[in-house]
Order: structure tokens, then C-alpha cells, then sequence
């Protein structure tokens, strides 16, 4: 993986604008430690950071083609998972390589089918390509996001780059935020919503979505979307479809020109991955396969049941790691580096996030880092194959919002009342809800289509409108929070982490699925468990779904508390004219006779999780001297 940086101007003459460029270049050092190049003409300039796993010599950016007088330069951060079958194809056409990477392959695709090369791509990827001949700025993200990609057009310029730090690096674009970032960083965050930047004048370039820009202004296409046709396998070609597709998808994730292991914590999404990895690594002869887990000091002693995390994971990754003979490296940390890596976990995903769940993953990333350089990991199954408690249980299914902030009013009451005022909280988290809603496509029928909207149907009909939404917020709205987190937490530490069930066909054909088979043997991903059979131990194929750990250790509470409490005594912290101070002092007060599991955002983040994140939503603004309209 890499960090990209590009801008395209035509006001000025880009070719003196070298430190501009070296300067958003440089924030993305983390992104690719190995190495860097710089390309620059009158109308464009590109930047990029390389962290090589594959063809150290041959894959080096920006890269450059000519075709004729025209000149096509790339700059690419991602992996393709089918660069053999696109090498084929364009060498039967008559194209030459010079060397192995998935790079040259893309560049030479978009010679040679221009910009529907990425309806051929199989992999994760945010891109950057100049044609000269069109005098045309091409950019393309990954059908499901697993890269980011951000920007900014101005008049006659449009800027873009892998993560937000590189723009505000930009002289045109500075740290300021209006409503819609407000109420984004306190009602939805650590979610986002798709296409919004934040900052004032910053875009996402959604999952899925190409964009072009030229003399004659921005233009932005989506090229792909979930399908709507009706699934027609039985049971039985059900499961061995998703069998083929998951074994393919993991066994093409491998390719790797540098060490290469598993994240595994013992449930049933990692577990599968090293399960087929491992074997798959024994029979290539280069075994034993490296794993990693992560824990907290004492987590053992404190770890208390619920609904959410019903058991702890350190039994079950010493029954893989023996199982599968793997090399297995146990990372355990301490509650005050957990928590002082909140505000290094701030900027690297350059907004406040998931608390000590985003800190926990970027030292894990380090430590993994000293032994492989790249990772597979078990994110997205429980979006995929409905993992998630919010779609098995009732109040969550009745709920008209998204199931993840079922419990927002933990949140809002200690927002202050002129930022409610402002905000209008309820009234803008409607507003996001209805609008996922209306893109969700319509419900197919043997006999018609029906409208979507579970709230104009009765009965079964209604609970599989009603599955299929909650499935289409959870991959499009909660999903891209892991992937962000996943992508900077690991990336800040130059680990590339791969995540296969987020490979598209597996996707695609997975959302067509109809819920009763999809929770086959009335269990979560009761199906995904159903075609493992085989793979994995039974004892581990139907282990009850337990999710990323984290710390429950009373010292942790302690210690974001007392740091926000030093926020709060502070009066020049810039987060308080967003807070209701008594509110949250209160709240302070009761925390630790509070009980558990009624969590604010998603299955880990509560009263703790939301000290927390108001320090880390403290320490953004300090850092990057964020300025409200």
C-alpha cells in the first residue's frame, strides 16, 4: 500500500509548485516508509509514498507511459488481486511489461480500455491518472472503500490525496468546519457519512465512484453498485458458492513479494482466514504461517460477559494456533499506553475515532509490523453475512435508525444546548437515515417488484425489506468506519492489511441471499459458518459471535476520565463550548456504578469509549487548529 497525493491547476504552472507537492507529500511518510517520487508539468503534479510488497524495482511511482506523443502517469495505492489474469489479457493484446507489479498492470489497463479498466479490477485501490492527450485528471476508489480518497475543488483546481493531513497541507485549504462537520464529529462520528470531508470545502470520493476533471469542470460517475436481481441457488449450490468464492478470494490474497501473516482472534471470521492461509502457505512449503492477537493487561480478571462480548478470545487463539501450526506472537498492552495512544490514534486517522478500539489496533500494527509487512484480516464478515446483534435482535430491527447509535441519547445529553440548537440533532440523523434509505435498491420479487420500504409491507415480506435495509446501512454507512479505522491504524505503522471478505463477488453475491438462508441453523452467519464446514474445528465453526476485545480493565475508565476532567478544568480546551458541562460531569460522577452493554456507537463503545472520544475530539482540534464558521 501507498499514499497519493495530486493537483491539477489551470491558473498556474504547476512545474514551480515542487514544495507545495513535497510538503503534502511528506505527511503520508507512515503510509509508505520505503520510498518516494514526484512528477510535475505545467497542469499536474502528482506525489506518492511507496510501501513495497510487490516488485520492489519494477513498481516504482509515479509511473510513466507514452503512447504515441501522449504521455499517461499513474500514481496508485492498493493492491489487484487479479493483475495475473489482467497481465494475460493484455499481453495477448500485445502489450509489453517490464516488470511484475499490479501497477504497471493497471496502467496498462487504462491504455488500453481507458477509463472502464476499473469494472475489470479485482482488489482494493484509490488512484490518480493523468492523460495528457485528454488533458484529463482520472481518479477511481475501490467498489467498497476499503482506500480512502479525498478532495478538493476549488475554482480552476481541484486537489485530492489518500488522507485529509496531506490537503490541509495545501495553501487553498485550510482546517475549518461549518454544521455539517459539527454535526458529523458529534452526532455521527466515529461514523461518517458518505462524500463528506469534514472540513469546509473537502470531499470523500464515495466507494464505488470515478471522477474526472478537466478544463471543463469536475465530473463524478459511479461505476458500480450492489445488484438487484433475485437469488435462484438452492441451499446446497448456495453454500458451496460461497465455499469456492471465499477459498479463492483468501488464496489470492497471499501473493505478497514480503512477509505475510494473519490477524486472528480466535472467532470465526480470522479463524477461517488462517485456516485457509496456513494451508495454503504448508502446502507452497513456506509454513509456518504468522499470527497475531491482541489483549490487555488483566483483561482476564476483569472481562464480565454480555450480549455484546459473551466470551474472551484467549482460549480459541491457542486452539488455532495449535491446530493449524502456526507461528503465533501474543501482543498485550498496558492500560497507560493504551490510552496515551488515543492521541497518536487521532492523527493518524486525522479525526477523532473509535476510542481505544482505533489506539489498541495501532499498537498491534506496530508490533506486527516488526515481524511481516503484510496482514489478512477478518474484517466486514458480520456486514456481509449479518453478524451484528442489531439484525437478530427486535429492538434494533424496529427501530427507524441506524441500529449502531440505538442509544444516541447518551450522547446528546451532554452536548450543549446551543450546540443542539445548531445541530438539530434528531432532525440531521433523520435526514442521513432517510437518505440511505432511498438509495437501498428495490426489493426484488418472482412475481414484481416491490418498493423497498419495509414500512409499507406486512409480515415476512416486510422482515426481509427490513433485513435487507439494515444489511444495505450496515455496508455502507457502519462498514467504512472499520475500513478507515483499519486502513490508518495500520497504515500509520506501514502494515498493509487485507480484508477478503470485502472482496466484491463475494459481496455481490452474498446481499442476493435471502435472510432465512443467510442465518441458516438460526445463528449468526449461520450460512458463512455452514460452508466452513470442514475448514475449521467445529468447536470454533460455531463458537457464538464475540467481537474485536477490548480493555476492561477499571483503570482505563480512570484514566480518560480524569484526562477529560482536565479538559474540562482547563478553559481555554476547545471542545468546551460543545459540551454540557454539568452534564458531563455528572455523568463522570456515576460512571463507575453505571452498568455495561448499552453502548453509544456499535458493540464496544461505551461510557469509556465516550471519555474518550471527547478527548480525542479535544486533542483534533488543538492539533490541527481547527477554526468553526
Amino acid at each position: 500500500m501507498c499514499g497519493i497525493v495530486g493537483f491539477v491547476d489551470w491558473r498556474r504552472d504547476l512545474t514551480l509548485q515542487k514544495n507545495i507537492l513535497v510538503d503534502m507529500t511528506q505527511t503520508l511518510i507512515p503510509r509508505g516508509p520505503d520510498a518516494e517520487g514526484y512528477w510535475l508539468s505545467p497542469r499536474a503534479a502528482f506525489g506518492h509514498r511507496r510501501l513495497v510488497v510487490v516488485d520492489p524495482q519494477g513498481g516504482r511511482q509515479p509511473m510513466l507511459r507514452q503512447r504515441g506523443e501522449h504521455t499517461y502517469t499513474l500514481i496508485y495505492n492498493g493492491e489487484l488481486y487479479n493483475t495475473t489474469e489482467i497481465r494475460q489479457e493484455l499481453l495477448s493484446r500485445g502489450y509489453h511489461f517490464e516488470g511484475h507489479s499490479d501497477t504497471e498492470a493497471l496502467l496498462l489497463s487504462y491504455l488500453e480500455w481507458g477509463p472502464s479498466c476499473v469494472e475489470r479490477l479485482n482488489g482494493i485501490f484509490a488512484f490518480g491518472i493523468w492523460d495528457s492527450r485528454e488533458q484529463q485528471l482520472f481518479v477511481a476508489r475501490d467498489r467498497l472503500g476499503v482506500k480512502p480518497l479525498f478532495y478538493s475543488e476549488q475554482s480552476g483546481s481541484l486537489v485530492f490525496s489518500s488522507e485529509l493531513k496531506a490537503l490541509l497541507k495545501h495553501p487553498d485549504i485550510s482546517p475549518t468546519i461549518g454544521r455539517v462537520g459539527l454535526a458529523e464529529v458529534f452526532l455521527v462520528g466515529p461514523a461518517r457519512s458518505p462524500g463528506v470531508g469534514i472540513y469546509e470545502g473537502v470531499s470523500e470520493l464515495k466507494p464505488g465512484h470515478v471522477l474526472f476533471y478537466s478544463a471543463n469542470g469536475l465530473h463524478i460517475r459511479r461505476y458500480w453498485a450492489l445488484p438487484n436481481d433475485v437469488h435462484t441457488d438452492d441451499l446446497k449450490t448456495t453454500t458451496a458458492k460461497i465455499r469456492s468464492l471465499f477459498l479463492d478470494t483468501v488464496e489470492r490474497q497471499l501473493v505478497s513479494d514480503v512477509p505475510i501473516g494473519t490477524l486472528l482472534s480466535g472467532g470465526l471470521d480470522s479463524s477461517a482466514i488462517t485456516a485457509i492461509a496456513a494451508d495454503a502457505l504448508a502446502k507452497e512449503g513456506k509454513g509456518p504461517l504468522p499470527t497475531f492477537s491482541v489483549d490487555y493487561a488483566e483483561n482476564d480478571r476483569y472481562f464480565k460477559s454480555n450480549d455484546f462480548q459473551p466470551s474472551a478470545d484467549g482460549p480459541w487463539i491457542e486452539r488455532m494456533s495449535k491446530a493449524f501450526g502456526t507461528q503465533h506472537t501474543k501482543c498485550t498492552f498496558e492500560i497507560p499506553e493504551l490510552a496515551e495512544a488515543l492521541k497518536a490514534a487521532t492523527l493518524a486517522r486525522d479525526l477523532p475515532g473509535m476510542a481505544d478500539v482505533d489506539s489498541s489496533l495501532l499498537l498491534f500494527s506496530r508490533e506486527i509490523k516488526k515481524q511481516v509487512t503484510v496482514g489478512l484480516s477478518g474484517e466486514c464478515a458480520d456486514e456481509v453475512f449479518g453478524g451484528y446483534p442489531w439484525f437478530h435482535r427486535q429492538d434494533a430491527l424496529d427501530a427507524q435508525t441506524f441500529p449502531w447509535t440505538l442509544h444516541v441519547e447518551n450522547r446528546l445529553q451532554i452536548l450543549s444546548p446551543e450546540l443542539n440548537e445548531l445541530l438539530h440533532p434528531h432532525d440531521y440523523l433523520q435526514e442521513r437515515y432517510e437518505e440511505a434509505l432511498a438509495e437501498i435498491p428495490l426489493l426484488p420479487s418472482t412475481s414484481s417488484t416491490i418498493h423497498q420500504d419495509s414500512r409499507t409491507l406486512t409480515g415476512n415480506l416486510q422482515k426481509e425489506a427490513r433485513i435487507r435495509e439494515i444489511t444495505y446501512l450496515t455496508l455502507t454507512r457502519f462498514m467504512p468506519t472499520l475500513l478507515d479505522r483499519k486502513d490508518r491504524m495500520t497504515m500509520a505503522a506501514g502494515l498493509e492489511v487485507r480484508v477478503p471478505y470485502c472482496d466484491h463477488r463475494l459481496v455481490e453475491y452474498a446481499w442476493k441471499i435471502p435472510w432465512d438462508m443467510k442465518a441458516i441453523e438460526g445463528r449468526e452467519k449461520g450460512l458463512l459458518r455452514r460452508a466452513l464446514i470442514g475448514i475449521l474445528p467445529d468447536d470454533v465453526l460455531w463458537r457464538r459471535k464475540s467481537p474485536y476485545p477490548k480493555t476492561h480493565h477499571p483503570s482505563y475508565l480512570l484514566t480518560v476520565r480524569t484526562w477529560l476532567g482536565e479538559i474540562l478544568a482547563d478553559k481555554t480546551s476547545p471542545l468546551l463550548p460543545f459540551l454540557n458541562v454539568p452534564a458531563i460531569r455528572d455523568l463522570m460522577k456515576l460512571s463507575d456504578t453505571m452498568p455495561s452493554g448499552r453502548p453509544w456507537f456499535g458493540q464496544l463503545m461505551d461510557i469509556p469509549q465516550l471519555f474518550a472520544y471527547l478527548t480525542q475530539v479535544n486533542y483534533w482540534l488543538l492539533e490541527n487548529k481547527v477554526k468553526i464558521l
